[in-house]
Formats: structure tokens, sequence, C-alpha cells
């Protein structure tokens, strides 16, 4: 197996347990530039990536690597020395040339983000399958491209966990630029929006921020139920609201529950979200995962039988995604053996994941994946030890409890050796005040959050 071949194989795996922003930003214009004597080594684009893929995804890595090919004892990540690794970056993270066009999805070309816009240009309408579960937004999206901003505005879409938010809202961004090439259009999440208010803050570059957001024709952003509590970041959006929506500009939002259920969110600016249009985007039906497991597999150039894609139809049914992550495992096996699985064979490959689909969290997941993120011992975290390396986790932990398992405060203290709940409260409190204030912090809770739900 060629370094390249290798390569594409582990970043097969590795984008099915990680999110796709991360994929995006660790693992873009890496490669492996050699493999001798047991040592594997990866070009890497700067210093930041290395230091994160040694620190946070080295096991994540090894474990794809040797789940491919026998005897690696060492894998190290350089940075990229000459335009000519480069070259060779851009290659093994972005798939065989032209001959792997066709099976361009899976990579790492699926993420050049415009700078511009924010906005990926993989998202498109072309490949958004529309069925009863999100009919309305779709009709309402397609109304806004043909005449933005003065029609259903604002659009506010609300929906579970991948169930293709994000590509509509996209797909909506990209098809106005392609339409309307002179609009501005700005596509941002609801973390990117908080970290901008923040530094603006603390940086006395408020004004620029403003002028930045208020000079937009389209904007759209995603995840806004991630604004509850956060008073200074809510001002700002209200009012650049009101200044968008008085010039007549599009703003769609996205969010997974709907306005009233948002919880700490100002009354005057809920009373903005539902305004305009509210659809919501539902679980899709048998038949809807079957198209849009066909038009994947389409995309992605793979063929299962008919019987594949009706078994991960049937095992697979609230989240878009996952259907997407099992047709990577198939097109990872074509690529390896050069023919695609039997159904016999599918149904290996995908034990996995149908096996992890539905798992809850539970107060024991999150303790063992703060522990192991941080790389410190379960019981460490739940006794009365001051070390500086146990506190931030033990905190995190906490909060973790609160926010994903609405567990009490009182729970929550007896179940970290039996401290006061008001310890709790605490804990909880300061890691939402710096989650505000720090982005590698809210990029680590991502993290541990897809331990939980990924093992």
């Amino acid at each position: 197996m060629t370094n390249e071949e290798l390569w594409q194989a582990a970043l097969a795996s590795i984008q099915l347990q990680i999110s796709r922003a991360n994929f995006a930003t660790w693992f873009k214009n890496t490669s492996i530039v050699s493999q001798k004597d047991g040592e594997i080594v990866v070009s890497v684009p700067n210093g930041f990536s290395r230091e994160w893929l040694q620190n946070k995804y080295n096991r994540l890595v090894s474990h794809a690597i040797h789940d491919l090919t026998k005897g690696v004892r060492e894998i190290r990540y350089e940075v990229e020395r000459s335009s000519a690794s480069s070259s060779r970056s851009d290659q093994g993270a972005n798939g065989r040339s032209e001959q792997a066009a066709g099976e361009a999805q899976l990579t790492l070309a699926d993420f050049r983000i415009s700078k511009s816009t924010n906005l990926n240009p993989r998202y498109s309408l072309d490949n958004f399958v529309v069925g009863p579960f999100n009919e309305l937004a779709h009709a309402a999206s397609m109304a806004i491209i043909k005449n933005p901003g003065q029609v259903y505005n604002p659009l506010f879409v609300y929906g579970g966990v991948g169930l293709g938010k994000t590509h509509l809202l996209q797909a909506v961004g990209n098809a106005i630029s392609s339409e309307m090439p002179d609009k501005k259009i700005r596509y941002v999440s609801s973390e990117r929006f908080t970290s901008s208010v923040v530094a603006a803050i603390r940086n006395k570059t408020m004004e620029q921020l403003r002028s930045l957001y208020r000079e937009i024709d389209v904007l759209v952003m995603d995840d806004v139920q991630f604004f509850a509590g956060k008073e200074k970041t809510q001002e700002e959006l209200f009012h650049t609201f009101n200044t968008l929506y008085e010039r007549g500009k599009q703003i769609i939002f996205s969010s997974d529950r709907p306005p009233k259920a948002i919880p700490a969110l100002e009354e005057r600016l809920r009373s903005r979200f539902e305004g305009g249009m509210i659809a919501d985007v539902g679980v899709p039906d048998f038949e809807t995962r079957l198209a849009i497991l066909k038009t994947k597999a389409q995309e992605l150039g793979v063929s299962p039988s008919e019987e594949t894609l009706g078994y991960i139809a049937s095992h697979i049914q609230r989240n878009v995604r996952e259907l997407e992550g099992a047709l990577n495992r198939i097109l990872a096996f074509q690529r390896l053996n050069g023919e695609e699985p039997s159904f016999t064979e599918a149904r290996t490959l995908l034990r996995t994941v149908i096996q992890n689909h539905g798992r809850q969290a539970n107060p024991q997941k999150i303790i063992r994946a703060v522990a192991e993120f941080y790389d410190i011992k379960e019981k460490e975290l739940i006794t009365a030890s001051r070390k500086k390396e146990v506190v931030k986790p033990r905190q995190i932990a906490m909060y973790l409890l609160r926010e994903e398992l609405k567990s009490s405060y009182p729970f929550i203290g007896e179940r970290f050796g039996g401290k006061d709940h008001t310890t709790a409260m605490y804990a909880c409190q300061r890691v939402a005040q710096e989650l505000l204030a720090s982005e590698f912090l809210v990029d680590e809770m991502s993290l541990i959050r897809q331990r939980i739900y990924g093992n």
C-alpha cells in the first residue's frame, strides 16, 4: 500500500469519529511522507497543527493506521518544509488526483472554505435530498434564493443534530452567491460570533466588528441556541439584526430547538427570531433515508447493493451524517481491496457504526471521557485531589453532567466525592464563563463530547 493510499484509508476512518469541522481544521493539508523501519512521518502545514495532532489526535491516528497495516511502532508529525512538500500534502489530503475526482467528497477537498463568505462549496441544493421531514424548510429556502430579504425574513430553521440544517443553510448561501455575486454573504457559527465579540471587547475593536457584520447582505448564523445566557453577545446580535432587517438584508438562523425553547434568551431577541418563518427539520423516513444514501453513494463513487443500502437505512434512523459515515466505510473498503464489499462484508464493516448508533451519555461515560482526554485517572477526578492538572478537568466533568444530563447540583456534588452542591454550582458557572472567553476550551469541549457519544 502506498503512502497516499494508507493515509486516505486512515482519513476515511478518522472522519467517522470526529466532527466535520475538526476534521477540516486539523487534517487539512496533511499526508504521509515516509514509512520506514516501523516509523511513519506525517507532514502537517504548521506547528500548531503538529502540536494538536500529537497531543489530542495521536491515539486516534494510531488506531486508524494500525487497523490498516502492521509493524508501525511510531508516528511522527513534521511541519512541511518546502513548496514540494506542500504539493505532496495537498495531494495526500485531497485524494487521488484526476482518477479520484469522482470520490473527492470523502477527502479534504470538500473543506476548501471561501474566505470571503465562510461557505463550504461542497454544500449545494443539488445534493440536498428533500422529503416530508424537511420540505417546508427547503421551500422557504428556495423562495429566499429568488428574492433575498423580501420573503421569510428572518428564516429560522431548527432540528436535531445531523439532520442537514448546516447543509441547507450553506447551500442557500452558495446559491445566492452564484446567482447574485455582488451580494456580501457571511456564514458564521454562534461560537465564532461569540468569540469575535469577546475579542472585540478585549481589543477595543467593537466598532470594526459592528461594521463588518452590518454591511452584510445575507447573514447566515448556525446553532444560535448557544447564545443562551451570553448577554453581551445577545445584545450585539440584537442590534446587528435590527440594522440588517431595516435595510432589507436577509437573515437566516439555525438551532437545535425552536426559539421559545432556548433558555436564558432575551425576550427581545426571541421575538426577532420568531418574527419571520420558523421551519423544522425532522427525522427522515425510511424512503428518504434510502434516497439520501443513493445520492451520497453516487457522489462518493460507490454502488453498494440494494440489500446493503436497505440495511444501513433500517439501522441508522435519526442522523443523516451517520448515513454518510457508513458509506465512507464502504468506500474505504473499496479503495483498499479494489472491489465493493459483499452484503456479509458490509455488515461486518458497519458493525461498530450500528452498535454505537443511539448510545446515550451517562455519568460514568462523561467521567471516563474527561479523564481519558486529560490523561488522568478517573479516581483522581472524583476524589478531593487539589492538583492543578485535576481541578480543571473535574470542573469540566461537573459542567458536562449538568449540561448533557441535566443532573441536579446535589447529585453532581455527591458523584464527585460527596462535595457540597455549591461546589458543583461554582464549577459549572466557572466553566460557562471560560467558554465565552476561550476558543481553545470550546474546541476541547467539542472533542470531549465526541468521546462521550462516540464510545
